[in-house]
């Protein structure tokens, strides 16, 4: 045991050490230098970083790993004679003891090394507390740790153990998230930026002060020159340097969503990844992801700023307000189940609720073309003629269930013909590229809205669906991303996939402890459906409530969608596929009320889709639709009547439906020359937009 003078107990009472946020529990005496908790690093497809999980974030390196700079710009600042004492510093105590008589704020005195026992072992040593005790048994520790370790290893320990401010533990995260690359690549300026931080994180923060930062990383190349350690020449140049700080805390793309529902999805299979250690690999695209991010941030600040929005919004919330409009996206290799991007609301730190996993949603229209598919599965086909008018529909409880449309009106009693009121043709096309509630609500009564439900099922979507009439147009719950899954059966010949999230985990000695190969696509519907009911979904986007997601899209990117919108204009969305993705985008509040009386998705959440995904086809090409299925039947029809066209159907008016062999019209069943049957196709040319 270190005997300690009468003196010695003077200075510990004269000098003790400032206190210190507490990151750590203890194990073993207070002189021995511990395990440090670790953070599990999880990093996107192309290998780059996109997030941490753990109790505390860091990961420990090697000394011998970093520049030699980095470990002396932290003893220039923190304890310039550490190579000199024996744990106490008493050339510093009795300059502390000087400050302290002449009223002189000249610091606490505390070595690197009492630093080093008080933070790794807060238990026996609370560096919050000032006591004479605190200070001596700290004391005591520090010159017993010194007996045992190196300098090197004090050093090592030390800075992987300090607190950078942030949350972020030792000097590689400090580095990764500070600057965006491993402390292996710290300039000096950069060091000495993070040899700032003990004093103060707050005051020092690059991120919030860059300028305050600045000034004291310069006092430190300055400190560092003093003591003999870089020449002046050097610490110039440094300080030259301007303040720069990487974007998203050093990650590739903002991904705090879809980083907390892969902790969810490896803590399901087991894997302890809260304990630190742990690489993840997982199936985000950053590029994409950054799309989506930019896009919500867009789109949601764009309609706040509209004249005459009533609600709270984002910039004027405070403190844990999260009572403004929400947003999500999400988007799915549809041959993969791959989750290339999810975004569950806009802004993480502030409201970390997972919108696109946990919440549960009406998906309004957007539950549509599930409805048509089993319609068409059927043999209802879809130049069937469905009348857009009121409908009163007895339910078992004894009421009558009356829907209504969006418009307040019903087609088939709103055009004249001779001064006289009568039915609009809607054919079932037509119903849903206009999405009417009426032709959406007969087709599940035909085709059976047990059917209905059982297919939807079959795709993924949960929580189940309620098989009453008013789910036909959106009224039972779902979960963003199963929904999102189920329109991978439109790109996938009717094969659905389920959202991967993490193809592999690895442990602290690269040993792979986890691994999930792509999703197995699932057929679950006849491929012919599914290519009919894309193809009046393309027709949507081009013709109909989906056009403002086909402006923002390239031209030679092939697209096919559905615009939601529930009742009282509380949630909206837009759910599409492309070749390679299948994405969708959801507005609303948390707590449902109207967005705006003109909320729908064609205007709200069609822009943010097709900002998204526009911008992840910039420089890159799409692969195009597959060949469509054999066995279908194409004629071209009149658009008006649904009608085969004749020659004096106009150009305008025509186009290409589809059908499955014996739902096409009756008189080409007999004529095998007017229709191919059975066999390949052409593809219908795009209607111009």
């Amino acid at each position: 045991m270190v005997r300690v003078t009468g003196f010695s107990t003077l200075l510990v009472l004269l000098a003790a050490g400032a206190s210190a946020q507490q990151p750590a529990a203890s194990t073993g005496e207070a002189w021995q230098i511990v395990q440090l908790p670790q953070s599990s690093l999880v990093y996107a497809r192309d290998g780059s970083l996109i997030g941490e999980i753990g109790r505390e974030m860091r990961t420990s390196v090697s000394l011998k790993s970093l520049p030699g700079y980095v470990g002396k710009a932290f003893v220039a600042v923190e304890d310039q004679r550490f190579y000199q004492h024996d744990g106490v510093d008493m050339i510093g105590v009795l300059g502390a003891i000087k400050g302290k008589v002449l009223g002189e704020n000249r610091g606490g005195a505390s070595t690197i090394t009492q630093q080093l026992v008080g933070y790794m072992h807060p238990d026996l040593i609370d560096r919050r507390d000032i006591s004479y005790t605190r200070k001596l048994h700290e004391q005591q520790a520090a010159r017993e740790m010194e007996k045992h370790y190196s300098k090197d290893d004090i050093l090592q320990a030390y800075l992987n153990q300090i607190n950078l401010g942030r949350g972020w533990y030792g000097i590689e995260a400090g580095s990764r998230h500070y600057f965006g690359h491993p402390a292996s690549r710290l300039t000096l300026a950069e060091a000495a930026t993070l040899a700032g931080l003990p004093k103060s994180q707050p005051q020092y923060d690059p991120i919030v002060h860059p300028q305050v930062a600045l000034e004291r990383r310069n006092l430190i190349l300055a400190k560092m020159v003093e003591q003999g350690y870089i020449p002046p020449s050097v610490a110039e140049k440094a300080k030259a340097e301007p303040m720069v700080t990487a974007p998203n805390a050093g990650m590739s793309a903002a991904s705090g969503y879809f980083v907390d529902a892969v902790r969810q999805q490896a803590e399901r299979a087991n894997i302890p990844v809260m304990n630190g250690g742990y690489k993840i690999y997982t199936t985000l695209d950053p590029v994409l992801q950054r799309s989506a991010v930019t896009a919500i941030i867009d789109g949601t600040n764009k309609i706040e700023a509209q004249k005459g929005y009533k609600h709270l919004t984002q910039a004027l919330a405070k403190g844990p307000q999260s009572d403004y409009l929400q947003a999500m996206a999400v988007a799915i290799d549809p041959f993969t189940g791959d989750v290339r991007a999810l975004v569950g609301g806009r802004n993480y730190a502030r409201a970390p609720l997972n919108r696109a996993v946990i919440a549960r949603r009406q998906p309004g229209s957007s539950i549509k073309p599930f409805v048509y598919a089993k319609a068409i599965e059927d043999s209802i086909p879809a130049n069937a003629i469905i009348p857009d008018s009121a409908l009163h529909i007895p339910l078992p409880t004894g009421e009558v269930y009356e829907p209504t449309e969006i418009d307040g009106k019903f087609w088939g009693n709103n055009v004249y013909r001779d001064g006289r009121p009568t039915d609009v043709l809607m054919t079932m096309r037509e119903g849903l590229i206009h999405s009417r509630n009426m032709v959406a609500i007969q087709l599940g009564q035909r085709a059976g809205m047990d059917s209905v439900a059982a297919l939807s099922q079959r795709l993924g979507i949960s929580p189940p669906m309620v098989p009453v009439p008013a789910s036909a147009i959106g009224a039972s719950e779902v979960h963003p991303i199963d929904l999102v899954a189920a329109y991978t059966v439109f790109a996938n010949n009717g094969a659905v996939v389920q959202p991967r999230f993490i193809t592999r985990i690895d442990d602290l000695s690269n040993r792979a402890v986890f691994s999930r190969p792509p999703s197995t696509p699932q057929q679950v519907l006849d491929p012919r459906v599914a290519f009919i009911v894309r193809d009046m979904l393309r027709d949507n986007t081009e013709r109909g409530s989906g056009r403002q997601a086909r402006d923002a899209v390239p031209d030679e990117v092939p697209m096919a969608g559905k615009t939601g919108t529930t009742n009282d204009n509380r949630d909206v969305w837009f759910v599409g596929v492309t070749p390679e993705l299948a994405v969708g985008v959801w507005l609303g509040f948390d707590r449902p009320k109207t967005i705006t009386s003109a909320a729908v998705g064609g205007t709200l959440a069609a822009p943010i889709w097709g900002q998204m995904v526009g911008r992840s086809y910039a420089g890159r090409t799409s692969a195009g639709w597959s060949p469509p299925p054999e066995g279908l039947v194409y004629a071209e029809l009149d658009r008006t009547t649904g009608d085969v066209a004749t020659p004096a159907t106009p150009p305008d008016k025509r186009y290409v439906e589809y059908f499955l062999p014996g739902t096409e019209p009756a008189s080409l069943r007999n004529n095998p020359w007017k229709v191919p049957q059975w066999g390949p196709l052409f593809v219908a040319p795009k209607t111009p937009k």
